[in-house]
């Protein structure tokens, strides 16, 4: 039985393909998202790299900031319950997960059963996401990607007081001006995000395992900054970026379980 989650955010598309719930036949991220080719492109390369035909899905399971768009879904599910659903499958003892995505962040707690059990989120404002993090990289005159090892050779770091991005961008511009070195700027920047993001996950409280997903995850750099910040480990997601697409495509599994389950019954 094949399944398909869908994951549509606001900088990126990501597609799973899943098969009986339990082998990834594939998990594809296009870096853009809603409003645009991404989703299209997302699911064509997943079932190239599936090998499988669009009408072998069973059941396809949409999520994330464009679902509501989305018209090729069986079922629109939230982001958290999809997230949930995902990282407790890769890391059972997750217990709470920090998402940074685009242009949002959210911490979800978890009980034992892998159930959303609390959630908050930072939607109305860039600041600690990835969104703050391409501004940034823009004013450097670097691509996002790089900031991770500019951070690395930083000696001290540069505290981006500003909690706006758009205050923010003009202090960095300003401290550049200044004659502080880049990759301690960078170091102030992922501070900048850790701490916007340690206090988010404040109000909802902290239990480990601690798992973090997004695309902001792939950053060390910010990983260890908030690491400092909340004084706990943190784990990275294997492939952060599909966990609301895995999650969907779990979704769309059970569901066929429990419908089959009933018509036998």
């Amino acid at each position: 039985m094949l399944t398909m989650g869908v994951d549509i955010g606001s900088a990126s598309s990501k597609v799973v393909i899943l098969r009986d719930g339990a082998e990834i036949l594939a998990g594809v991220a296009v870096p853009v998202g809603t409003g645009t080719t991404g989703p299209a492109r997302a699911l064509q390369q997943a079932l190239e790299i599936a090998k499988v035909e669009r009408d072998e899905i069973s059941k396809v399971v949409v999520t994330g900031y464009g679902r509501m768009t989305y018209e090729g879904a069986d079922e629109q599910v939230s982001e958290i319950t999809c997230h949930a659903k995902g990282v407790h499958h890769l890391i059972p003892s997750a217990r709470t997960i920090i998402d940074i995505g685009g242009q949002d962040a959210k911490v979800i707690k978890l009980d034992e059963q892998g159930y959303v059990s609390n959630f908050v989120m930072n939607e109305k404002c860039a600041a600690g996401t990835g969104r703050f993090l391409e501004v940034m990289a823009r004013v450097l005159e670097v691509h996002v990607s790089e900031l991770e090892v500019l951070g690395d050779k930083a000696n001290n770091v540069v505290p981006i007081s500003s909690t706006c991005t758009v205050f923010a961008e003009s202090e960095v511009i300003s401290q550049l001006a200044a004659g502080q070195k880049s990759s301690d700027v960078v170091a102030g920047i992922h501070q900048s995000v850790a701490r916007r993001v340690a206090g988010l996950a404040g109000r909802v409280g902290i239990t480990p395992t601690v798992v973090i997903t997004g695309g902001v995850a792939q950053n060390a750099g910010v990983v260890k900054a908030l690491e400092k910040e909340l004084k706990i480990p943190i784990t990275v997601a294997p492939r952060s970026q599909l966990t609301g697409a895995l999650g969907a495509a779990l979704i769309a599994f059970e569901s066929l379980v429990k419908a089959s389950n009933k018509t036998v019954g």
